[in-house]
């Protein structure tokens, strides 16, 4: 098994002992309960041919950090299984008046209680196959919330 980081906080980020260029997978953690396994790397190969400046890794947690739901699985898994169910009646109004955005909520809740790991992996076909066994619970002894395999 790779080795995972201490945990880290989304509210921390960013984070300088992600590195640039990664192939890896991350895990996140809210108190004792897993979240959501996750790998980054996909073509990791030709990222480091084409000398990318930045990839894997850190561009994945970037993302999940932003909150942002466009474009990041995580963070639409989040605000509809996490945010939107915990809603109170005065913040729907809110939403219709504009005073509230979805993308801020969910930020807000992932800062607020979100950590995570990372292991970086020589290749993505590691990275894959580590997320798979992530997923599987055969790593921290449990299934993620949001995407378990």
């Amino acid at each position: 098994m790779s080795d995972f980081s201490l945990r880290h906080r989304f509210a921390d980020w960013p984070n300088t002992e992600v590195p640039a260029v990664a192939a890896g997978v991350y895990v996140v953690w809210e108190g004792d309960r897993l979240i959501s396994c996750g790998m980054s790397g996909r073509e990791y190969e030709k990222a480091v041919t084409a000398s990318r400046k930045k990839y894997g890794l850190l561009t994945r947690l970037a993302s999940h950090a932003s909150g942002r739901l466009s474009g990041d699985q995580f963070c639409v898994y989040v605000a509809n299984r996490l945010v939107i169910p915990s809603l109170v009646p005065e913040q729907l109004v809110r939403f219709g008046t504009g005073e509230l955005r979805l993308d801020s909520l969910t930020k807000t809740y992932i800062y607020e209680k979100f950590e995570y790991q990372f292991a970086v992996v020589p290749s993505s076909k590691d990275a894959f196959a580590l997320e798979m066994e992530c997923r599987s619970g055969n790593v921290f002894g449990a299934k993620p919330l949001l995407n378990p395999a």
